[in-house]
């Protein structure tokens, strides 16, 4: 036996290559030694950014007495969340109900050989007992006395566990919705100001995370409010105030641009290092939407950086984006962007006074005795030219250190967030440079995650000496749906029928292999995957969009823009399967509302015939979150039936008025 992860597309699981451990990846050939040898599966799931997992990494796996122990009495499987969210969701939910506590990374889970069923689980374990914990050693020796002498009891205890997860279905609920669309949103808007901190902005206390959704859900509300002549504040108040204290704090990357994980304190200061391009994709979204609705120059700023960043340091040179930037480097949290004020000195020389003073640059430090940069002094975000000149020449001099470790598998999910926001900015700022990017990534996906049969595929990695370029892993319900929104987005923006054409397939294919027949929604997993101890369903929103809240988003827009009904009909069937619990925590379906408000509100169709680019800019230059609209290229749809050049039409509720000719009347029925 030895280490099987040299191979692996995961740069998680490639840097557990060198442990002493004989780690596997999950796949038959490990399954197969842990039935054959009659050992337990020790399952190890975590990602490349986790800081815990880094320390895990570096206590055990990297020791000899640890892997010795792994080695002799466990059969020991590395996984990567990102790459096998399907498998992180079972065991989490097991954990969860093994210990009635939420999991985390790095999970920590041993398996019967034979039924797959974790019959202890974890987190994180020290190497000498500390945190109330014991020994990563002791609890191994003590699960393996277990497994060889109490098999009786361990059997019993997995059967009760997994009728406990069958009976709960992975939190999908059996019942439909108790609350109308609009009473629904009401009552998320109403827990939301209970929840806001009026004081630094954002949700609850520490830890401070950004929750793009639930700001989008609060500038959404405020959007229905001035449609209907209210006129209401409040809710964008919410959203300006949080913005601006984001993009002052820490949390936001004053020089490189780009937002990181979260914030460990309330006011926005100290980061969670690590970059991910999920957030950015959306963090950058928001900040678009905030732009169109205020015309505010910071938001424009910090989505034009945000972008940039993702441009700069998460793209491969064919158009992909890449997963994530480590939160270490030098084996220090946070290192790569903190600075002391002689750091700053040898660069800027006279010009660090101002720089320092711009950025609250202390000699005592905001961190560890050094200062992370940050807007200390109310106002405005744009810089002053001195300092913007300073900024470019300290990014110059930070791009010399070296770099926190980059993920750089491409995954679709991912990808087609990053493309849904890239597509929506380009197409509302008019940047070239970025419509081009889109188009370049949507080619990337096609080209290198999409199979001759159609099949998509979770994860694409560049070639690495002799290993060659592969992409791996069926893809899943939320990579379906990420792509479906995001083609149709790009060809929205692009004009392009292509990208419609492309978003067609991709949603017939979702509901083809994901589809929950018996109680809709969508499965986690495709019907052609392998069969795990369930067939996992997302439902929840967290960080990400959940692949049922995605699809809702994705039918009902593609639908409307096609006039393919069922694809309509299937986002209603999500909305009612999902209602009664979006109702009972409307907080936790950020993202599931926003189909919610599309179908409370309904969706605004506007066709544009012709070479009017002047009717489509004025489409574009404020927040229409619940308008589509169909230009460039006609593709299959009764949208286009009859649809003279050079004019715009506008449908709501299956009535359309009359066309409009100008910029004005146009404007005038929006």
């Amino acid at each position: 036996m030895t280490n099987r992860l040299a191979a692996e597309t995961s740069p998680y699981l490639r840097q557990h290559a060198d442990n002493p451990v004989h780690w596997q990846p999950w796949d038959d050939q490990a399954l197969g030694e842990a039935r054959g040898s009659g050992k337990p599966i020790l399952l190890s799931i975590g990602y490349s950014s986790c800081h815990w997992c880094h320390v895990m990494a570096h206590e055990s796996f990297a020791d000899a007495d640890t892997a010795q122990v792994m080695n002799e009495r466990f059969v020991n499987i590395k996984v990567d969340r990102e790459e096998r969210p399907d498998l992180d969701k079972v065991y989490q939910t097991a954990h969860q109900v093994l210990t009635q506590r939420p999991g985390g990374w790095p999970l920590t889970a041993f398996l019967d050989p034979e039924t797959l069923a974790p019959f202890f689980a974890g987190t994180y374990f020290p190497k000498t007992p500390r945190y109330q914990m014991p020994s990563f050693i002791d609890l191994m020796l003590r699960i393996d006395d277990i497994f060889r002498n109490k098999r009786d009891a361990l059997a019993e205890q997995n059967g009760k566990l997994l009728k406990l997860m069958r009976k709960l279905d992975l939190e999908a609920p059996a019942q439909g919705a108790s609350l109308s669309d609009e009473a629904l949103l009401a009552a998320a808007w109403q827990q939301l100001c209970e929840r806001y901190d009026g004081q630094e902005g954002g949700f609850g206390q520490a830890p401070k995370f950004p929750m793009p959704a639930t700001l989008d859900r609060v500038l959404r509300h405020w959007a229905y409010t001035q449609r209907a002549g209210k006129r209401e504040r409040q809710a964008l108040d919410v959203v300006m105030t949080t913005l601006t204290k984001m993009a002052r704090g820490g949390i936001y990357d004053h020089l490189g641009g780009g937002f990181c994980r979260y914030a460990t304190d309330r006011a926005w200061m100290i980061p969670h290092f690590e970059k991910m391009l999920y957030d950015n994709a959306l963090v950058a979204r928001l900040y678009l939407h905030a732009w169109q609705a205020t015309r505010r120059p910071r938001f424009r700023q910090v989505l034009d950086e945000t972008v940039g960043f993702v441009l700069r340091d998460l793209r491969h040179h064919s158009g992909g984006f890449y997963s994530a930037l480590d939160a270490d480097s030098e084996g220090e949290e946070g290192r790569f962007y903190v600075w002391t004020p002689e750091q700053i000195t040898s660069v800027l020389g006279e010009d660090a006074a101002e720089f320092m003073a711009w950025f609250g640059v202390t000699e005592a430090g905001n961190f560890e005795g050094h200062n992370i940069l940050w807007r200390p002094v109310r106002g405005d975000l744009l810089r002053p030219a001195n300092v913007e000149l300073s900024r470019e020449r300290l990014l110059s001099a930070r791009n010399l250190r070296i770099p926190p470790g980059l993920d750089d598998k491409v995954l679709l999910e991912w990808n087609g967030l990053m493309l849904a926001a890239l597509a929506e900015a380009a197409a509302a700022t008019g940047n070239q440079q970025w419509m081009e990017a889109a188009v370049k990534n949507g080619g990337f996906l096609l080209d290198r995650l999409r199979r001759p049969d159609g099949r998509w595929l979770r994860s694409w990695q560049a070639g690495h000496g002799d290993r060659p370029a592969q992409a791996r892993h069926l893809a899943y319900a939320a990579d379906y749906a990420a792509v479906a929104d995001a083609f149709t987005r790009l060809g929205e923006a692009s004009g392009q029928a292509r990208w419609i054409e492309e978003a067609v397939k991709a949603a017939d294919g979702l509901l083809e292999l994901f589809w929950d027949d018996e109680r809709g929604g969508v499965f986690t997993t495709g019907s052609d995957a392998e069969d795990l101890i369930l067939r996992p369903k997302e439902v929840a929103d967290n960080s990400i969009p959940s692949a049922n809240s995605a699809a809702a988003v994705a039918l009902l827009r593609l639908g409307t823009l096609t006039g393919r009904n069922h694809y309509l009909d299937r986002a209603r069937d999500i909305l009612a399967l999902l209602g009664d619990a979006a109702s009972t925590h409307p907080s936790g379906f950020g993202h599931l509302l926003e189909a919610v408000d599309m179908s409370a509100t309904g969706l605004t169709e506007v066709v544009i015939g012709g070479d009017r680019p002047d009717l489509v800019d004025a489409m574009r230059e404020s927040y229409r979150p619940n308008t589509v609209l169909a230009w460039g290229e006609p593709y299959n749809s009764p949208l286009w039936e009859n649809r003279t050049g050079g004019l715009a039409y506008v449908c709501r509720d299956y009535t359309c008025e009359a066309p409009a000719d100008s910029r004005e009347s146009l404007l005038a029925r929006l």
